[in-house]
């Protein structure tokens, strides 16, 4: 098992900033963000030599970086919006293709399940497949993120269904996206979302198609739920991990920015306990 960084928890930090955890953990991987307005983002408007400044201040570290996550929701009512966010998800393919990236993780949308039409799921489908095709001109494949509707609750959030987490939608998505397209597996927010069925059973209906793995947890409380890192809750990574067929580089995702070294230094600590022949390069 290899094991990599991610890239948020750490977006309010410089890609500097990234890289030198990463080292200081002996981490080789990393993972990269595009867009919004963090200072741990590549921006849509970078030059050229911001580029080459960046790429040499991470080979510099001696990090690897070929996962590069993008914003996307494909799931929007409106056509329009929908033009939009393919338009941008194309740049910033790529872009992401100029860091060299093999993988981006894109999310289907955050309509709820419930809530989508048949037009909205073909325009979808219709996205990822236009995608795709740019992808496959860079050498890229594309990761959907299992990911829920996040409402900010408090200190934590409400998870509700969308397509990349429902049952139903995601043995829909396989059948209907085209084979390249993989998931990005993040037990955790599958978790979150509906802690009733086995996250095994997860594993193997996504079986082949998991290109990606995020490792996180989320605590409940109250009627919300607040992420912390593997093995701060009852997320048995030493029960998942041999139903997850996946060989490529997990990347440790804490997402809480105000102890995220501490926090990415638990998640090691835990995942070194439940897998000694855990390998950082």
């Amino acid at each position: 098992m290899i094991v990599g960084l991610g890239e948020w928890g750490l977006h309010y930090r410089t890609i500097e900033e990234h890289c030198r955890i990463a080292k200081d953990f002996g981490l080789s991987y990393l993972e990269l963000g595009i867009g919004g307005d963090f200072p741990g983002r590549i921006q849509r408007d970078i030059g050229q030599g911001e580029i080459d400044e960046l790429l040499s201040c991470i080979s510099d570290y001696g990090i690897k970086a070929p996962f590069v996550v993008l914003e996307s929701d494909f799931t929007l009512e409106d056509a329009e919006d929908v033009r939009r966010q393919k338009e941008r998800a194309a740049h910033d393919i790529q872009l992401a293709a100029r860091f060299g990236a093999t993988h981006v993780r894109l999310f289907t949308g955050f309509e709820l399940a419930a809530n989508m039409t048949e037009q909205r799921w073909t325009r979808m489908i219709e996205a990822f497949a236009e995608l795709n095709a740019l992808c496959l001109e860079h050498g890229i494949v594309i990761s959907i993120e299992t990911h829920g509707r996040n409402t900010p609750v408090h200190n934590g959030f409400i998870h509700e269904h969308t397509t990349s987490t429902e049952w139903n939608c995601l043995n829909r998505l396989l059948r209907e996206l085209p084979p390249e397209v993989g998931f990005n597996f993040d037990p955790g927010n599958l978790k979150a979302v509906d802690p009733s069925r086995p996250l095994a059973d997860y594993a193997k209906l996504l079986g082949s198609r998991i290109n990606y793995c995020h490792l996180k947890d989320w605590k409940r409380t109250g009627d919300y739920w607040v992420a912390c890192a593997p093995g701060d809750d009852d997320l048995n990574y030493g029960e998942l991990l041999p139903h997850i067929p996946f060989q490529g580089v997990y990347l440790i995702e804490y997402e809480q920015v105000g102890d995220v070294v501490e926090g990415i230094g638990r998640s090691l600590n835990y995942l070194r306990s439940i897998c000694p022949e855990l390998r950082t390069s």
